[in-house]
C-alpha cells in the first residue's frame, strides 16, 4: 500500500472535505482518503503511487486545486 500526502486548495468547510475526499476516491486504485480542511492536506492510501496530474484532474474537476 501507498501513502502519499497532498496540499489541497480552495477548501473552506466541512462540505470542501467531503467533495475532496470524494474525487480523491474516485481515482483508480484509492482505498482509503483523509482530508484534514486545517491544514489542507489529503492523506491518500492507493495500490499505486499517484501521478500528481491525475490527483490534479480529480481536484479540478470537484473546484479545487493541488497546490
Amino acid at each position: 500500500m501507498n501513502e502519499q500526502t497532498f496540499t489541497v486548495s480552495g477548501m473552506t468547510c466541512g462540505n470542501c472535505v467531503r467533495h475532496v475526499t470524494e474525487a480523491l476516491r474516485e481515482i483508480p486504485g484509492v482505498h482509503d482518503v483523509t482530508v484534514t480542511l486545517e491544514d489542507g492536506r489529503a492523506v491518500v492510501h492507493a495500490e499505486r503511487a499517484l501521478a500528481d496530474a491525475e490527483v490534479r484532474s480529480a481536484l479540478d474537476e470537484a473546484g479545487y486545486s493541488l497546490a
